[in-house]
């Protein structure tokens, strides 16, 4: 199929398509007049890199999804690589929700304290100087 056809297929850009390529993710073979060609497994690749980037990976992640695809594995994840990849990302993500839980915890405390300092005063300024 041309490549065309390839994004088409799979929602991907031309362009796109033409950076995998450059980055040795996809293959292509050029016709006669010059336009490349893709193999059906090439729309499979497409296919797994788009659904792990849709998960937040980075490409040069899913390129060991692709070695696997194209050793004729049939899932992409069916390689060691793969899993190294899946448990780094797993830590990945980890390691942002414990940050993402400390900076929560601040929060909530600046947001206790603040609330206590306001009980405990009179009308506060802030409201004053909205009424005339």
């Amino acid at each position: 199929m041309r490549i065309g056809e390839l994004a088409e297929r799979t929602g991907v850009s031309t362009r796109t398509l033409r950076y995998y390529e450059s980055r040795g993710l996809l293959e292509s073979r050029r016709a006669v007049n010059g336009y490349r060609v893709y193999g059906d497994g090439e729309l499979r690749l497409v296919q797994q890199i788009r659904a792990l980037q849709d998960f937040g990976f980075e490409l040069e992640e899913t390129r060991p999804f692709v070695d696997c695809l194209r050793a004729g594995h049939p899932a992409g994840d069916s390689c060691p690589d793969s899993l190294d990849v899946y448990r780094g990302k797993l830590a990945e993500i980890d390691a942002l929700m414990d940050r993402l839980r400390a900076v929560r915890m601040r929060v909530e405390a600046e947001l206790v304290r603040a609330e206590s300092r306001r009980q405990g005063a009179s009308v506060p300024r802030c409201e004053l100087e909205g009424r005339t």
